[in-house]
């Protein structure tokens, strides 16, 4: 039977590197963004490669869609691996929107496809830096909060577990980031009985798009560049050389872990030897 891809985000910055990337991995493969025109044009630069492309326009936060986009995986074959890098950043959204489509989403799509996913399938979500660099303690109630995103009230549970502060859109991002994290882990215990995988990828800070407007409005994103130890931003595609890898049969044992894709600046930051 053929072999199924799917790639979220696909329209533009890393979740079309990871599209392009796939096109060489699955037999099928699903392009999945909410706009219409980046989606359409993602899929013309692609075609020609091995994989048979399929556009779906999908809102991740959208239950039916998503049911919609299960059976059209169950339709094209066997689902094989999975890059769901669709998301947004601080800048594009209020605190709720920021986890309702960071955390939540990201908790819906997986909940979607986890019946679909048999031996040898593997997902890679995107999460974040921001979770290692915020510090801290955690405060009683807020992992209890973040395992449970697809509950009715989360929005309420986790504005009271993390107190006012989560309304910085920032703040929030962090914490459903961190909320990935920790779904990746859950999840790895479940679809392992599947023989099926799951990891994160947190990136640093990356030329994108979506990286580029949060620059302009986030001075601290030009420090962090400056004390990455390889001196620079990355690229999208070195990102997505890390999904295809984590997707890959060359990672065959590697489940629940978060790999940080940063250019070594946490590590930096950690180091009070470092110079400023």
């Amino acid at each position: 039977m053929a072999t199924v891809g799917i790639a979220t985000g696909a329209g533009r910055g890393m979740g079309y590197e990871c599209a392009r990337r796939l096109v060489d991995m699955v037999d099928v493969l699903l392009l999945v963004d909410r706009d219409e025109a980046l989606l359409t044009e993602a899929a013309e630069s692609l075609r020609g490669s091995r994989a048979d492309l399929d556009t779906v326009l999908l809102d991740v936060t959208d239950r039916s869609a998503l049911d919609r986009l299960t059976d059209r995986v169950g339709a094209a074959g066997d689902l094989r691996c999975v890059a769901h890098a669709a998301g947004i950043s601080p800048t594009m959204a209020d605190w709720q929107r920021i986890f309702l489509v960071d955390l939540i989403g990201t908790a819906l799509l997986v909940d979607a496809l986890r019946p679909l996913a048999g031996a040898g399938a593997a997902f890679v979500c995107f999460a974040s830096m921001a979770p290692y660099l915020a510090g801290g303690d955690i405060a009683d109630g807020v992992d209890d909060a973040l395992d449970a995103p697809l509950h009715s009230d989360f929005l309420e549970r986790i504005r009271i577990a993390v107190g006012a502060s989560i309304e910085d859109s920032g703040i929030a991002y962090g914490w459903a980031k961190r909320g990935v994290h920790r779904l990746v882990r859950r999840e790895a215990v479940e679809l392992g009985r599947r023989g099926s995988r799951i990891c994160s990828v947190s990136p640093g800070i990356i030329d994108t798009p979506q990286g580029r407007q949060e620059a302009e409005q986030h001075p601290l994103m030009a420090e962090l560049v400056r004390r990455t130890p390889l001196g620079r931003t990355g690229q999208a595609a070195e990102v997505a050389a890390v999904v295809a890898f984590l997707l890959s049969d060359q990672a065959t044992f590697v489940s629940g872990i978060d790999v940080l894709v940063d250019g070594g600046v946490y590590a930096a930051l950690q180091n009070p030897s470092n110079p400023a």
